[in-house]
């Protein structure tokens, strides 16, 4: 993670390498990287990756080796920095500057703003594809950003888009050229930033406020089912195959 002042909007740039897989150790970093830019003066933060990579999603590799009270634990982590980046009371943008997959695409839209790249990438939520329920954290702040009439179809369908499909969906905001991402979302951040903060403090936590209970109301019913799909042999089986995939890359 690094964090970079461009004049008044800060500039978070995920580099984990491995298309940054999200692990508990890149959770606690990106955490740990809000809380510095909330104790530093930016008034509005840009979120973005590195070469094609915005997020592939979860780390199968090191996840595969969690038990079920290990991946219990990931996954609270994961809430609560997943909540903690939408409920930010100062404007966050992601620069999807490429594949924002499963967890990467749930980091997105949990940003006030989302600028993509109309060049090669790839954007959705394909758990079912792979056996895997949704958290609650990922279905309710999917609710809040995309319509009704689409939900289903990206939560259920477990499909991925390409840019302008994702636009078309709601998933994203804007579609800009490759080497014009990062320029458009500081401009979208600092357009943002320009609403007095008290103002959008305030009305960000009237609008998001009860996306964040529904999401602590309804974790712990939730937790087991979800495991249970995770921990599941179709489920197991299909990761192993991506797995085997991966690491015959490396």
């Amino acid at each position: 993670m690094e964090l970079q002042a461009h004049d008044d909007v800060t500039v978070l740039r995920m580099d984990n390498r491995k298309a940054n897989a999200m692990n508990p150790e890149m959770l606690v970093a990106l955490d740990g990287a809000l809380v510095q830019f909330l104790e530093s003066d930016g008034t509005a933060l840009v979120v973005t990756g590195y070469d094609r990579f915005f997020s592939a999603g979860l780390d199968l590799v090191k996840l595969g080796e969690l038990d079920r009270d290990g991946m219990l634990g990931f996954m609270r982590l994961f809430q609560r920095v997943m909540l903690s980046i939408f409920c930010c009371e100062r404007p966050v943008v992601a620069a999807v500057n490429g594949h924002a997959v499963a967890g990467g695409c749930v980091l997105a839209l949990q940003c006030d703003a989302r600028v993509a790249t109309d060049g090669r990438m790839t954007m959705g939520l394909n758990e079912t594809r792979l056996g895997v329920g949704l958290p609650v954290v990922v279905a309710e702040t999917l609710r809040a950003q995309v319509s009704p009439s689409v939900m289903s179809r990206i939560a259920v369908e477990g499909r991925l888009y390409d840019g302008p499909q994702a636009l078309d969906l709601g998933l994203l905001d804007e579609c800009v050229a490759a080497d014009t991402v990062l320029e458009r979302s500081l401009e979208r951040a600092r357009e943002l930033a320009e609403i007095p903060h008290d103002a959008y403090a305030q009305a960000k936590r009237v609008v998001r406020g009860p996306v964040r209970d529904a999401v602590v109301a309804r974790a712990s019913d939730e937790e087991q089912p979800w495991l249970d799909t995770w921990f599941s042999d179709e489920a197991t089986a299909l990761r192993d195959q991506v797995v085997e995939k991966l690491t015959s890359k490396s």
